[in-house]
């Protein structure tokens, strides 16, 4: 009898562990719902990727994936509180729930994913780290920076990689390291530093802002690899999935075709693929806790991601950053969806 109390106890012990992981799990889409609103921590400015204008309107890659996350959950990609945040306080922020994601410039690692309570859901833009540099120093590859001063901002990945690539090609440097990422930069424009660092997205974004960006150019040097995503907390199985299938359902949305000015003739249509997409065929809104129309709303709202990344860093962007490893598999990038079905 002892065992079979003992099985009981350990039984009714598992029933309530998993209630408290089902109910730890909805939390933040009830929280979301409830609230009405998105709160999503964004750069504090970051051209292409997450920037406010003069009256406060946020834009960017980023910002578009706050607004697909909003139209996909409570059905209006306006319903977003952005949150700028820093570098240092970003991860906190998120960890604290003041955030309900993370879409800002974040790169994916190890480190990020294991020890601090983090769950990245996907690469929205495959990026590198590079320099910048005056034309004028007549420097055109990164291994010409021998006995250079370096700027470049602490508490990053950049740090490192930086030690990295001069140790591994046996190169002298000094570095003029700083916290915030415009004080690096305002200091490489002071000619404190013969070159400033950071990822290659953002010396493209940043060299527009400065006075005189034809005397700078980025080098074609690319020392890392940064995988930048969305992250979430890791206490909540369900938002991991609903933040995740948003990205892949933009990727899903370019490669069938559906974009935001076509998307309500394609509901019509009977292609398979394209059918289950939109939600006029299967049940798979249900499954995240969605309905199916979720992926429909944030295509007709936001576009898929093609549309995405042109309008706020490509072609019709002002930085106009070749997609490159972001363009999408079968186009010779490595952009790569699973299927929804």
């Amino acid at each position: 009898m002892k065992h079979l109390a003992r099985g009981v106890f350990w039984v009714a012990a598992m029933m309530v562990a998993g209630a408290g992981v089902v109910e730890a799990q909805q939390k933040t889409l009830d929280t979301v719902k409830a609230r009405g609103q998105l709160v999503c921590g964004v750069n504090v400015g970051l051209a292409g990727f997450s920037a406010a204008d003069d009256k406060g309107v946020w834009s960017g890659l980023d910002v578009a994936y706050c607004k697909a996350i909003a139209a996909a959950v409570l059905g209006d990609a306006g319903k977003v509180r952005y949150v700028a945040t820093t570098t240092k306080e970003r991860f906190t922020a998120l960890q604290s729930r003041e955030l309900d994601v993370l879409a800002r410039n974040t790169t994916w690692t190890l480190q990020r994913d294991s020890q601090q309570g983090l769950a990245f859901v996907g690469v929205n833009y495959y990026d590198g780290q590079g320099f910048i540099v005056k034309k004028s120093a007549g420097v055109k590859t990164g291994k010409e920076l021998s006995g250079a001063t370096v700027c470049v901002q602490t508490g990053t990945t950049t740090e490192l990689n930086l030690a990295d690539f001069f140790r591994s090609n046996n190169l002298q440097y000094k570095t003029l390291v700083f916290d915030k990422a415009d004080e690096a930069l305002k200091a490489y424009q002071a000619d404190r530093c013969d070159s400033y660092t950071t990822d290659a997205s953002g010396l493209y974004s940043v060299r527009l802002q400065m006075a005189k960006p034809d005397e700078h150019m980025v080098l074609p040097d690319v020392i890392s690899k940064e995988p930048l995503g969305p992250v979430v907390r890791q206490d909540d199985f369900q938002w991991f999935t609903i933040v995740k299938w948003v990205h892949f359902a933009l990727i899903n949305a370019e490669e069938a075709g559906v974009t935001q000015a076509n998307v309500d003739q394609m509901l019509t249509s009977t292609v398979p693929d394209i059918k289950r997409l939109l939600g006029k065929e299967g049940d798979f809104g249900k499954g995240i806790g969605l309905d199916n129309e979720w992926a429909y709303r944030m295509i007709k709202q936001v576009g898929n991601y093609a549309e995405v990344f042109e309008r706020n860093v490509g072609a019709g962007s002002r930085i106009k950053i070749d997609r490159g490893l972001n363009k999408l598999w079968s186009k010779g990038g490595i952009q790569y969806a699973p299927p929804i079905r």
